[in-house]
Order: C-alpha cells, then sequence, then structure tokens
C-alpha cells in the first residue's frame, strides 16, 4: 500500500527507517479514516470530509502502531484510526470555540460552514471513533479512550477556567497540557502496549509537543504554523513562554490580554521573545524528551521499535526546530 498523502518529516523519518509493515498499517488508517466521512449526508460528511484531508501529523496513530507492533494487525490499525478521529473531534470543537478562521493554514469547518454545522461535525468525528471500537467488541480501548476523552474535557473547561488570567501558576498550566494534550498521547500508546513505562513516555512525548507548539504560537511565521502569531494570547490563554517571561518582565503580566488586537499581539510576543522564554521552554520540552526516550529502555519493546520511538521522540523536536 502506498504511503500516505501529506505526511510531515518527522514521521517520514520513522517510516523510512522502519520494516514494510509499518508504512502499509498507516497507510490503511487513512484508509479508514477515509471511510467515515462517508454515508452521513452532504452537510455533515463534507465538514469530515475536509476536516480529514487536511491531513495532519499522524503521531498518535503512528504511536498506537509502534506500540503495538506488526503482530497489532487490524486492531492496532482501528484503534489508530480511533484515536487520530477523537484527535480531529476536539480540534473541530476548539475552531468553534476560539471562533479560528484558519486550521493549518486551511479555512476551519466552523469559518466555511458556521458554528452549529462545525460542532456537529465534531460529534460526527467523536461518535464514530467509539463506533470503531466497539463493533469489534474492543472493550478494553473503549475504556482507555472514554478515559482519555474526559481528560480532554477537563482540560478544555480548565483552559477556559483561566482564560486572559496572566498571573497563572506554572504548575496549573502543565496540569492542563496533561488532561489537554499529553493524555490522548498516552492514551495511544497504552492502547497499543500495556505497562507503565510506555504511557508515561507518551505523557511526556505529549507535554513536549505541547511545550514546542506553545513556543511556536510566540515565534511564528504564520506560513509555518497555519496562524496568526499570538493567537493563543488573542484566545485569552495563557501559555509556558508567557509565564516565564513574566518572571523576568513584570509589567507582562500586568498586560490586559481582553485589550489585544493583532498588532499588539506581536508585540506582546516580541517582548515575550526578548525575556530569553522561549529558550527556556524549548530545554524544558527536550529534558521531557530525554525523560521519554529513559522509559524506552526500561520497556520490553524490541530493539527495532525502541529506535523508531526515538525517532519518533526526536521528531517531535526536530518539528520546532
Amino acid at each position: 500500500m502506498s504511503r500516505p498523502s501529506a505526511v510531515p518529516p518527522p514521521v517520514t523519518a520513522v517510516l523510512d527507517a522502519s520494516s514494510r509493515w509499518l508504512p502499509a498499517s498507516l497507510g490503511r488508517v487513512e484508509d479508514l479514516l477515509r471511510e467515515q466521512s462517508r454515508g452521513y449526508g452532504e452537510l455533515l460528511g463534507a465538514g469530515a470530509e475536509a476536516t480529514l484531508s487536511a491531513g495532519g501529523k499522524r503521531l498518535r496513530p503512528l504511536l498506537v502502531l509502534l506500540c503495538a507492533g506488526p503482530e497489532g494487525g487490524e486492531r492496532a490499525v482501528r484503534a489508530a484510526a480511533a484515536i487520530e478521529l477523537v484527535h480531529m473531534a476536539t480540534l473541530v470543537h476548539d475552531d468553534v470555540l476560539d471562533d479560528a478562521p484558519l486550521r493549518r493554514g486551511r479555512p476551519t469547518v466552523a469559518a466555511t460552514s458556521g458554528r452549529e454545522r462545525a460542532a456537529a461535525v465534531g460529534d460526527l468525528l467523536f461518535s464514530r471513533a467509539f463506533a470503531l471500537l466497539a463493533e469489534h467488541g474492543d472493550t478494553s480501548a473503549v475504556s482507555l479512550l472514554a478515559e482519555a476523552s474526559v481528560a480532554l474535557a477537563r482540560g478544555e473547561l480548565a483552559q477556559r477556567q483561566d482564560a486572559y488570567d496572566a498571573d497563572i501558576a506554572e504548575e496549573r498550566y502543565l496540569q492542563r497540557c496533561r488532561l489537554k494534550t499529553a493524555a490522548l498521547f498516552s492514551c495511544a500508546c497504552s492502547i497499543g502496549a500495556d505497562g507503565e513505562e510506555m504511557a508515561e513516555y507518551g505523557s511526556q512525548i505529549g507535554l513536549a509537543f505541547q511545550l514546542l507548539d506553545d513556543v511556536l504560537d510566540v515565534s511564528g511565521p504564520p506560513e509555518r504554523t497555519g496562524k496568526a502569531r499570538g493567537t493563543d494570547l488573542l484566545d485569552g490563554t495563557v501559555t509556558l513562554p508567557l509565564i516565564l517571561a513574566a518572571e523576568v518582565d513584570a509589567s507582562i503580566v500586568a498586560t490586559d490580554l481582553r485589550k489585544l488586537d493583532s498588532a499588539a499581539a506581536e508585540e506582546l510576543c516580541d517582548r515575550i521573545a526578548a525575556t530569553g522564554a522561549l529558550e527556556r521552554v524549548r530545554s524544558r520540552a527536550l529534558e521531557m524528551v530525554a525523560s521519554a526516550k529513559r522509559r524506552l529502555v526500561q520497556s520490553p519493546i524490541d530493539s527495532e521499535r525502541r529506535k523508531l520511538l526515538e525517532l519518533v521522540a526526536d521528531g517531535v523536536v526536530q518539528r520546532y526546530s
């Protein structure tokens, strides 16, 4: 089977280094994802198809497949697709909540079809994720994915509660990240393979991923991120770069985020960068990646998959370098 289209370089490196089973399995995941937009009518199906065709890094499905190994078979393929459907659903719902015009450089479903239809598209993607697992009696995967989905909801609510509060503590921010991002990475690894080491590997990779994503929101550029610099600031989302910058420049915490426009958000991004906060956040992310790779040494997986998972960890960093 051919390689999935629009595969980003970090994933390409893993596929190039792997045996033939991994590209073939990821290709089946892509086929399964495309099937999920069919048969639901023009209003829902078109929005779901647009979301799926926008692509993505596919890191979460890749983790499922690597942790399960070639013996994971179709069960791993279904679980990988389900994980990605949940991830896509949360992105669609995030765009509704944020009234976001762009996602991955393309107009969002909310922008093109309205908030109500976008919310329904997100609901469809969520429902198809669990249907894929339930239709084959995979109750353990259903339970793990349900637990991760609850964590996602809790993380989203915490982020909304903290909106525009430039004085939140670093640990509060990290807990939000564990819920909203790391939980799904950890779930992907746990569905693929039992063991605390793999779950913690996924959690550390997810945290690093989120920290580096928050760095990109400040550093840009828009043509790379698919959104304007300072989008999080405009949404009132306080991230670690701002928290650490405020420790150096006390005037930053006094900034009224509700009054920012695009120009003021870019200026605040420059002020955050000038404090050295971005380098500090990158350093934290590198520590998390190193911690994740140490977990692999303690895991029972074979040497080939361990090397590939190390490439995934390195790719998280390279994606943002």
